[in-house]
């Protein structure tokens, strides 16, 4: 008889299209929903949140919003949770810290909700400290990113680590023409 454990899944919807982006794919957030939480492995679903960095409400990244305001509108009808955070503008670029935001949600949710795994999908090691902190609380707390993107600190904090590589080959092509638009200037993989 297996157990089945309480999977709290927290996505950094940047490094993960940056990820998917190097390998030419589109991300399908359902399929890695559905990959991560697979109930045939014993996982329940608590949760998915997508932590989103918007673009700030000006004229010159106008398109960028726009693309990231439809991503939230598709996530949160398809059922994600979805935190936004405006995001303010820098010279000729503009910052979210939408790290900070998600590593403080994960502590919270972590703490109240008790789930047994929590999967941080990112490869920013950034997230390092967050992950030996949960696992300090015991959960198990896995890493789901793109080995060759996957920060070195990060991997060592986590307790498992997930290549989506697999999951990613699953995914379309991205047409050439079509460009994520990336936030800010932060290194996202350290």
């Amino acid at each position: 008889m297996t157990t089945t454990r309480r999977v709290l899944i927290l996505a950094d919807s940047d490094n993960t299209f940056l990820s998917a982006q190097s390998f030419n794919r589109k991300v399908d957030w359902e399929k890695i929903r559905d990959y991560l939480a697979n109930p045939n492995e014993g996982r329940e679903l608590i949760e998915m949140v997508i932590y989103v960095g918007l673009p700030p409400a000006k004229e010159r990244f106008q398109e960028q919003r726009k693309t990231k305001e439809k991503f939230v509108y598709w996530a949160k009808s398809n059922g994600f949770l979805v935190v936004p955070k405006e995001g303010k503008a820098k010279g000729d670029d503009y910052e979210t810290n939408i790290d900070i935001v998600m590593a403080m949600d994960a502590v919270e949710l972590a703490l109240e909700v008790r789930p047994d795994i929590v999967v941080l999908v990112t490869g920013d090691s950034d997230f390092a400290y967050l992950a030996e902190k949960l696992r300090r609380r015991g959960m198990r707390v896995e890493v789901a990113s793109v080995e060759q993107s996957l920060g070195n600190d990060l991997k060592i904090a986590a307790s498992s680590i997930v290549d989506l590589v697999g999951i990613f080959d699953g995914f379309k092509q991205q047409k050439k023409s079509q460009e994520y638009h990336r936030i800010g200037n932060s290194n996202l993989f350290d």
